[in-house]
């Protein structure tokens, strides 16, 4: 399900059965880093969107969480817990968060969500039909990954 009024209606009436949030991060610059902040955001905007289609009704794809680059590593990681604690609270039993800010691979310990880092792929002179191709290869790559996850919580 996505973040939007059909969806969340939808997601209101079937709560019992979605039990896993998305949740993409999503660095923002307006230096010399933007370029490089759009790619990121352009290839997770991308995969997460797959992602949803397959899980259609198990999870809800949230906005993403959304960090200025310049930022402290404190200020980013109680931005992040804090959204966490509000999906922990609404009683999602799972959370994954896709990046592909290598960052977050050194603070994975202090977050309460499970980490998918992702090498983002630059989209902007490839053609629609092998960016496309692309992403659904990632996209059959993390299905496999948040089952495996699924599955280990379950033991």
């Amino acid at each position: 399900m996505n973040w939007n009024s059909k969806d969340t209606e939808l997601f209101r009436q079937q709560k019992e059965y979605v039990d896993t949030v998305i949740m993409p991060l999503v660095p923002l610059s307006f230096n010399e880093g933007m370029k490089g902040a759009a790619s990121q955001y352009e290839f997770l905007q991308l995969l997460t969107v797959l992602l949803e289609k397959q899980f259609r009704g198990r999870i809800l794809l949230v906005p993403p969480f959304t960090y200025l680059e310049q930022q402290t590593a404190d200020e980013k990681i109680t931005n992040l817990n804090q959204w966490l604690k509000e999906i922990g609270q609404a009683g999602f039993k799972h959370t994954f968060l896709l990046t592909s800010d290598s960052y977050w691979k050194t603070e994975e310990n202090q977050i309460d969500g499970s980490l998918i880092w992702v090498p983002s792929v630059p989209l902007e002179h490839m053609e629609e039909s092998y960016k496309y191709s692309l992403i659904e290869d990632q996209a059959k790559q993390f299905v496999n990954i948040i089952v495996q996850k699924w599955q280990e919580n379950m033991s």
